[in-house]
């Protein structure tokens, strides 16, 4: 570990999850009452926006009563506190990696607080609802939609993240269910560049195959036992 450098770390549902922030999938989870063409597709807002935009704000407004857990707080202070390369790419599209405090973070599939203009492809901060057709803060046309990536969608920043990928000694996935790609294949892609690779997760993921370590239980206690090992052994 001390040997360790730069830090590529991929985060997904099951870090949020302790903050009450339902999982992608499964009893309780997101879409358990809508399928996920009804509501996290192109063709979906296109066939009924009104549905789109009231299953996207209600989710809007849950996050926004959420707090950061520990896992979150954890890894804020490794950003924090760590003197070389580090990125925090998440899958999720909640706010709280930054409202635990991290700087150098990613949102790979867009954020809910945020809103993205089709007239004029600004994305601004938003908070409020969609469901009334707002006017776009830039160009005043009613063309705002979530700035969240669908299904069939590209997702965000992926120059950047092979580009960070390539350098990374370290690949850690972190609350991931290793189903949903690209992000399931950054594993394979960080071991076949060299890094060594590391999975915490509540149980073994669909990718825990590819990992060198896996470590499983709650990401509120894996997350911070495993910053503690790291700074402590970077010194």
């Amino acid at each position: 570990m001390s040997k360790i450098r730069n830090i590529v770390i991929l985060t997904g549902a099951g870090v949020s999850a302790e903050s009450g922030i339902d999982t992608f999938r499964g009893g309780g989870g997101l879409w358990e009452q809508h399928r996920v063409e009804d509501v996290a597709t192109p063709e979906a807002f296109a066939r009924d926006p009104d549905l789109v935009l009231h299953f996207y704000d209600m989710r809007r407004e849950a996050i926004q009563a959420k707090a950061p857990n520990a896992a979150h707080l954890a890894l804020a202070r490794l950003d924090r506190e760590w003197p070389d390369p580090l990125l925090i790419v998440t899958q999720n599209v909640d706010d709280l990696h930054e409202r635990a405090g991290a700087k150098r973070v990613l949102h790979m599939h867009g954020e809910h607080l945020n809103a993205w203009c089709r007239a004029c492809d600004v994305r601004s901060r938003w908070t409020g609802p969609l469901i009334s057709r707002p006017a776009c803060p830039r160009c005043g046309e009613k063309a705002l939609r979530p700035d969240v990536v669908w299904f069939g969608e590209m997702p965000y920043y992926m120059d950047e993240i092979f580009a960070a990928l390539r350098e990374a000694d370290l690949f850690v996935s972190i609350g991931t269910s290793g189903a949903v790609y690209p992000a399931a294949g950054f594993v394979r892609n960080a071991r076949d560049l060299g890094a060594a690779t590391l999975e915490l997760n509540l149980e073994p993921s669909q990718g825990s195959l590819w990992f060198d370590e896996a470590r499983h239980g709650p990401a509120g206690e894996l997350v911070p036992a495993w910053v503690d090992e790291m700074l402590t052994a970077r010194g």
